[in-house]
């Protein structure tokens, strides 16, 4: 039997991101970043665990990504919303990106996300080392 897998962080984006956009959408040209927040209000999720990160998302969260830790090559997170939450970029080791936009905790995320991935990858170098 493997090791079992345990959840870290499991919910959606900060509430406090969809509250900034519909002030901002008051004005024209803020209606786009609104709905974008009610976009990832209703439908993006994050699943963090001791084996993967999962985002699902997409048009009534149709779309999941899965990435396992040892693939990852490089973190960059972004506080947002006077640091209350913070968008994360996450880069693999074949060139993708998985975004984690508005997520809660992100400094407390990263931290976790970054020891795991340490622990899985002897080439990684965290970015706040480089």
């Amino acid at each position: 039997m493997g090791i079992r897998e345990e959840v870290y962080f499991e919910g959606g984006p900060h509430i406090g991101d969809l509250i900034l956009n519909v002030l901002i959408g008051f004005t024209v040209l803020g209606i786009p970043l609104t709905i974008g927040a009610i976009v990832r209000a209703l439908w993006l999720r994050f699943r963090i665990t001791n084996r993967r990160v999962s985002v699902i998302g997409g048009w009534m969260g149709r779309d999941r990504s899965d990435v396992i830790y040892s693939e990852i090559v490089k973190i960059v997170k972004v506080p947002r919303g006077l640091g209350l939450w913070g968008d994360m970029v996450i880069t693999l080791r074949n060139g993708s990106r998985l975004e984690l936009r508005a997520i809660p905790k992100f400094r407390e995320v990263y931290d976790y996300i970054n020891e795991r991935v340490m622990d899985k990858n002897p080439d990684y170098v965290p970015a706040t080392k480089k």
